[in-house]
């Protein structure tokens, strides 16, 4: 989960730094094709189970909503927003996906999971308001939120279809219907890449090969044994790291208030991971 959180925030700094090379459809269908390229191959690798028919219709809507849609939108938002303040917006789905878990999968609202969530997500709040999300407009707003409720839906269908279904299986299946949802964008997605400096074409394989195949196979493994709501709530860890990021690679240098909430996004999660009382 540590090895997820890092790559995904590190999603955050490779989408803002490349935003006026790439566009947001091929920057999207650049990294699901690279992702899926990877995920196949080592799904022929070790030859994982395909799923049956009700599982493979939950991973279809999964690929969906998560690889196709909430990448896409996450890169327009990442155009009017900087790399933080997108990340506290998208960390709104943890919250989303705790909620809708405790109700629509049983999951329950234990305490230590609720308090960490409210622990976290004022440090998520911290960060938007004194950290180092400094501009920002109605649009990127909008599209952040969008983003956060695509990420939350995409966990929840998700951790249903991993009932039945592989976490390997589900996620190289889940990537390469989302590649292919993107494809319309393709035709842009070979004259951009074509025109783009080596750094922006390097970033976008990065992109596909790390935070995507990579970061997603270990989510899948990890959610196929944990409860949603409780593996969601680590998430809220990633403004803190794009923080670090974003200072060490940007040079956006983070505010004693990024640096509080930041904290606070860490120790909530470390708190939410805490196993309940037994009386």
């Amino acid at each position: 989960m540590a090895i997820v959180l890092v790559l995904w925030a590190s999603a955050f700094i490779a989408i803002r730094a490349i935003g006026d090379d790439i566009s947001p459809g091929p920057l999207a269908l650049g990294r699901q094709l690279v992702g899926a390229t990877v995920l196949v191959a080592i799904a022929i690798w070790r030859r994982p189970p395909l799923p049956r028919p009700r599982a493979l219709a939950l991973i279809a809507v999964y690929g969906v909503l998560w690889f196709a849609g909430y990448t896409f939108v996450l890169n327009l938002a990442e155009r009017h927003l900087d790399a933080g303040t997108v990340a506290m917006l998208v960390n709104i789905a943890p919250l989303l996906v705790a909620l809708a878990a405790g109700v629509l999968l049983k999951e329950g609202f234990p305490r230590p999971l609720m308090v960490g969530i409210g622990i976290a997500f004022a440090g998520v709040v911290i960060i938007a308001t004194g950290g180092i999300g400094a501009h920002s407009e109605p649009i990127g707003i909008a599209l952040g939120i969008l983003a956060a409720v695509l990420y939350a839906a995409g966990v929840l269908v998700q951790k249903v279809a991993l009932r039945e279904a592989d976490a390997l299986s589900a996620t190289w299946i889940g990537c390469v219907i989302g590649a292919a949802v993107l494809l319309p964008f393709l035709p842009q997605t070979v004259v951009e890449l074509s025109d783009a400096p080596v750094p922006a074409v390097l970033a976008v394989v990065y992109l596909g090969v790390f935070p995507t195949a990579i970061a997603f196979l270990l989510w899948a493994y990890v959610l196929k044994r944990s409860p949603a709501g409780a593996t969601a709530s680590a998430t809220l860890a990633v403004p803190a790291i794009v923080v670090v990021l974003s200072w060490l690679l940007l040079g956006e240098l983070p505010t004693v208030f990024g640096m509080i909430g930041g904290a606070l996004c860490l120790a909530g999660v470390a708190w939410s991971r805490r196993a309940p009382r037994r009386s």
